[in-house]
């Protein structure tokens, strides 16, 4: 993760200093190059390789069964088309931390500088595509809740499909700096992967656009679409499951509590007081934020009431809760007389 990826602040000795497995340079700056570090033999080190293991496996595992049952076991619906796209984010991030993993161990960069480049634009393709799939459908079911007429007409497979082309594209063009900043160097003969800042101000403005885009402008929006729902819903006494809403929350909840830390430190970065203590809240931050790749398919399975008794059917939990958000939709935005399947599709 950006443990790995990240880059460091330089030390009181004005030259650039590893934290995590990497580091940043700044051109301005003076002094000896600092020695590369040994392989991975201290306990933080060893905890932080395992932990992305277990994230690695869970998430490749819990997003693949996603996949699979969203695109090819269930009914195509605007819903699935969200939770597909959130799994396939997912999913790709998963699938890249074995590089991460091995530089993590290692010390080193051995797969060139196009994987250097690349693994850090994924890093930032999740981050950012996870958040506005989340903007997108928590808009999606406010619009359900206050318009449900409109957006019976209106709410197609195509155009979910072009909100998430949409959200790609953004996101993918918000990751390339990422990717324009990684380059390789060698120190101690070893290669190392880091950001290659030119200035200071460079650093900045990099760090200030990921949180406010990244972080900032959807909290606020994701909040008031939520404040709109709970006060239909309250007006309303005729929800007849929750669990979607229930679902979506913890989804939105789960992102927000694993990618702050992260924000935080980086942002403490820009004028580090305490080495020590940034460059572990670093690492604390950026796994927090890998944890977040494998959080949602155990959501979708455990969400109901049923968890303990029936925990062992992780399949059968997923596929239900994709079926249980396709037949929400359809209460929610058919125009009936039926009380309890108005507003089904906002919960």
């Amino acid at each position: 993760m950006d443990s790995v990826l990240h880059s460091t602040t330089e030390s009181s000795s004005d030259h650039p200093e590893y934290y995590d497995y990497d580091y940043k340079t700044d051109n301005s700056s003076a002094g000896p190059s600092p020695e590369a570090p040994a392989h991975c033999t201290d306990v933080i080190c060893v905890l932080l390789a395992i932990a992305n293991v277990i994230i690695m496996a869970l998430g490749i595992a819990g997003n693949g069964m996603v996949i699979w049952i969203a695109g090819f076991k269930i009914k195509k619906t605007v819903n699935t088309v969200w939770y597909l796209s959130l799994a396939v984010s997912d999913f790709l991030f998963c699938a890249f931390l074995p590089f991460s993993i091995v530089y993590i161990v290692k010390h080193e960069w051995d797969f060139g500088l196009f994987m250097c480049k690349f693994t850090s634009f994924i890093l930032f393709l999740n981050m950012f595509s996870s958040i506005f799939l989340l903007l997108i459908i928590s808009m999606d079911r406010c619009v359900a809740v206050m318009c449900p007429v409109w957006s019976q007409n209106q709410r197609t497979i195509r155009r979910a499909l072009v909100m998430v082309a949409l959200a790609w594209i953004i996101s993918a063009l918000l990751s390339l700096p990422a990717a324009f900043l990684r380059d390789i160097t060698i120190l101690d003969s070893k290669h190392m992967c880091y950001y290659n800042y030119k200035h200071d101000e460079e650093h900045t403005a990099v760090v200030v656009c990921r949180f406010i885009f990244g972080f900032v402008i959807p909290l606020p929006i994701i909040i008031i679409c939520y404040v709109l729902i709970i006060r239909k819903l309250k007006n309303n006494q005729m929800a007849k499951s929750k669990k979607p809403f229930k679902v979506m929350t913890a989804l939105i909840a789960a992102f927000f509590i694993c990618w702050m830390p992260y924000h935080v430190f980086q942002l403490m970065e820009l004028n580090p007081n305490s080495a020590k203590i940034l460059s572990i809240g670093q690492k604390f931050g950026s796994t927090l934020a890998s944890a977040n790749s494998f959080m949602n398919p155990l959501l979708y399975a455990f969400m109901g009431k049923d968890f303990k008794r029936k925990c062992y059917a992780l399949l059968s939990k997923i596929e239900s809760t994709f079926e249980e958000e396709a037949r929400s939709t359809l209460r929610g935005t058919s125009i009936t007389n039926s009380g309890d399947g108005k507003l089904s599709s906002a919960v």
